[in-house]
């Protein structure tokens, strides 16, 4: 008996740590263009890379290309507004967006922003196109129709990273302020700042909806925020080098991409308990990351690089090494 209880004991953690591990890098995606990156996004059956001066787009499955935008210079994110077909990309050399249709990649329309517009997205209360303009630390609302400017919100700081919780408010990371900023998108004001030390230089946002929960990555730490009254639930050790927090709704999962070259795994237990199930070894550099909604697939962009350092953010890369790393179950 004294065996097998000694023999229950050592393969009872082995099985636990097994079940959790479930994440990996199972393929890979090569670019051979040059640039460097930032975002990218998934629409219908196809990933939407930025790539220095143009957005590649690849089959999301086999990692084919199927496309170009180019002359997208400093391109930073896609954004797409699903009922016209309708994608934006912010280019953040030019300060302007480009308005594309997705079926033939043709630019319809450049819009204007306010300098260096960062991150996009298609905001579905009030239809809007919304950029996160670094330099100028401001927000630039366009309307996805007719590709006007309709406003410009002054957030005093750097924005980030914005999420909509799809009832009328947006929230902002700011990053040089260690902060969020909530915004009324109906009259474009601000209406909060929430201070979310001890998380420092927030990037990458998602949203629990459902749980009203906002999901703020910064220096190895993830703040669970309360986004109706903006308190911190809880923090979580993440790697070092987060530019990107993903979610997945359907199995209640937060994801970070780490640029040292991990990605954590947070389980959503409920609105009040939070979980690291995992830490997946990625790649060097692979600090944005995007979720297929439809599938659970994430896709994280990388290259190879001639020194280490700071997860990847300003080694030189080596030139056509460019790569998005394919993270399944």
């Amino acid at each position: 008996m004294k065996k097998y209880l000694i023999l229950l004991v050592l393969i009872c953690p082995i099985i636990s740590i097994a079940q959790q591990n479930v994440y990996k890098v199972s393929k890979q995606f090569s670019i051979k263009s040059t640039g460097g990156w930032d975002y990218l996004s998934i629409y219908k059956d196809n990933i939407y890379v930025s790539h220095g001066t143009q957005v590649n787009i690849l089959n999301k499955l086999t990692g084919d290309s199927v496309g170009v935008i180019p002359n997208t210079l400093g391109v930073h994110g896609i954004a797409f507004d699903e009922t016209h077909n309708i994608g934006f990309t912010s280019n953040g050399k030019l300060n302007n967006v480009f308005a594309f249709k997705t079926e033939t990649n043709e630019i319809i329309a450049t819009i204007p922003t306010g300098e260096n517009p960062d991150a996009i997205l298609f905001e579905p209360f009030t239809k809007t196109i919304i950029t996160c303009n670094g330099r100028s630390k401001n927000l630039t609302f366009i309307d996805a129709v007719s590709f006007k400017v309709i406003a410009t919100t002054e957030v005093g700081g750097k924005p980030e990273t914005a999420v909509s919780d799809e009832n009328g408010n947006l929230y902002v990371n700011i990053e040089d302020k260690n902060e969020i900023v909530k915004v009324n998108v109906v009259s474009h004001q601000v209406i909060a700042h929430w201070t979310i030390n001890p998380i420092e230089s927030p990037t990458g946002l998602a949203i629990d909806i459902k749980t009203k929960r906002l999901f703020a990555g910064g220096e190895k730490l993830l703040a669970i925020v309360n986004f109706e009254t903006g308190k911190i639930v809880t923090t979580i050790p993440i790697g070092d080098g987060c530019d990107g927090v993903a979610f997945d709704n359907a199995n209640k999962t937060i994801f970070t991409s780490n640029g040292v070259g991990t990605m954590s795994v947070i389980k959503e237990i409920d609105a009040g308990h939070f979980k690291l199930i995992d830490t997946v070894t990625t790649a060097q550099g692979a600090r944005t990351i995007a979720i297929d909604n439809n599938t659970g697939i994430i896709y994280m962009p990388t290259a190879s690089f001639t020194l280490s350092s700071g997860g990847g953010k300003r080694a030189p890369m080596i030139p056509g090494t460019f790569k998005i790393l394919v993270v399944n179950k």
